[in-house]
């Protein structure tokens, strides 16, 4: 039985600024600091590959001291609103309606709230009573390629049902405004907003690039790469500066194998729906890639557009394919990785 993504479809929050309008945000917040630290920050911020990006919060909330319950309700209320227009425009793309789906899972790390996401968007959308619930909340920037995971493999189960995926990040509600360590520089210089839902469908008759195969990739003894560290002020990023290296060393294992157990080659592989983690993942990849004679312009260009919005990413990138005219047997491998450390990879084929 054939697993098929049928819809995705995006949505940004109402704030955006381009880069270069973010600037004097970022001289005000260093005024205190070393000038020579200064000017290699601003240099950082313009060197990053994002010309703009979007946020649940206007400049002047990011760049002002609230406390860890002011953002994250800020957070929860946003979210909630962004996953409910994302997914109404993935229901719309499939000409489906809210009762259609069976299985919601829903992606968010940057923010805590309980009930989940889901759970809202049950009530305010009328979704079915029954519908089955799976929020992922601890998978970073892998949890958009996860989500799609897990709602394959309870489809491939479950023959003439739907399932939705939704991930919406805000980065920017776990910005640290008293931390001036290069995690918090750099995350501040990659990071935005955004949703992303995505509709997934077991019925024969539904349309759209089947899920061919999927995997996970573990490696060991790099929990402390990538991930959050609650402090008093919120969501403390923790990003270690070895992770493209690592990403590198890893890779052939990554794809390679992965490509062989379904009898291919990635000279058989026509499009790479990529994570843009940020600059320096994606010139690390790209040299990986471009070695074997592939590109990654459209992972840039949402990188240049975004920025990195963590899990839902990914999906914003897939929707550029999605949204394309694609030609019968074409095919696709989605990657991206997270916390743990991980890689996650879908084989697509339309």
């Amino acid at each position: 039985m054939k697993v098929k993504i049928t819809s995705v479809a995006k949505q940004l929050p109402k704030y955006y600024k381009e880069t270069k309008d973010i600037i004097p945000f970022v001289k005000l917040w260093m005024q205190n600091q070393e000038t020579r630290f200064q000017r290699k920050v601003i240099k950082l911020f313009e060197g990053a590959g994002v010309d703009k990006r979007y946020s649940i919060m206007d400049p002047e909330e990011v760049f002002t001291a609230t406390s860890f319950e002011e953002k994250n309700d800020i957070y929860t209320r946003e979210v909630v609103q962004l996953a409910e227009q994302s997914l109404k425009k993935s229901l719309e793309k499939a000409s489906l309606k809210p009762t259609d789906i069976d299985y919601i899972i829903t992606v968010s790390c940057t923010g805590i709230m309980i009930p989940s996401v889901d759970a809202y968007l049950i009530n305010s959308l009328g979704m079915k009573q029954d519908i089955v619930r799976l929020p992922v909340t601890e998978m970073g920037c892998a949890a958009g390629v996860s989500g799609i995971i897990y709602a394959k493999n309870f489809l491939k189960a479950n023959p003439n049902k739907r399932a939705a995926v939704i991930a919406v990040e805000a980065p920017t509600a776990t910005f640290q405004l008293e931390d001036f360590s290069m995690t918090n520089i750099v995350s501040a210089a990659i990071f935005g907003d955004g949703a992303s839902a995505v509709i997934l469908s077991s019925y024969q008759e539904d349309e759209g690039p089947t899920i061919i195969d999927e995997a996970m990739y573990h490696f060991y003894d790099a929990t402390n790469m990538m991930g959050f560290k609650l402090v008093n002020t919120g969501l403390q990023m923790i990003l270690d500066k070895e992770v493209p290296q690592k990403i590198a060393d890893h890779f052939p294992a990554i794809i390679h194998p992965f490509l062989e157990n379904n009898n291919l080659t990635i000279n058989d592989v026509d499009h790479l729906i990529f994570h843009p983690g940020g600059k320096k993942i994606v010139q690390t990849v790209e040299e990986l890639f471009g070695v074997l004679g592939k590109n990654i312009e459209d992972t840039k260009e949402v990188l240049r557009l975004y920025g990195n919005m963590s899990s839902a990413t990914v999906l914003y990138v897939l929707e550029r394919f999605m949204d394309r005219n694609l030609q019968k047997g074409e095919r696709g491998i989605m990657l991206s990785f997270g916390p743990g450390f991980s890689a996650q990879r879908i084989l697509l084929e339309w």
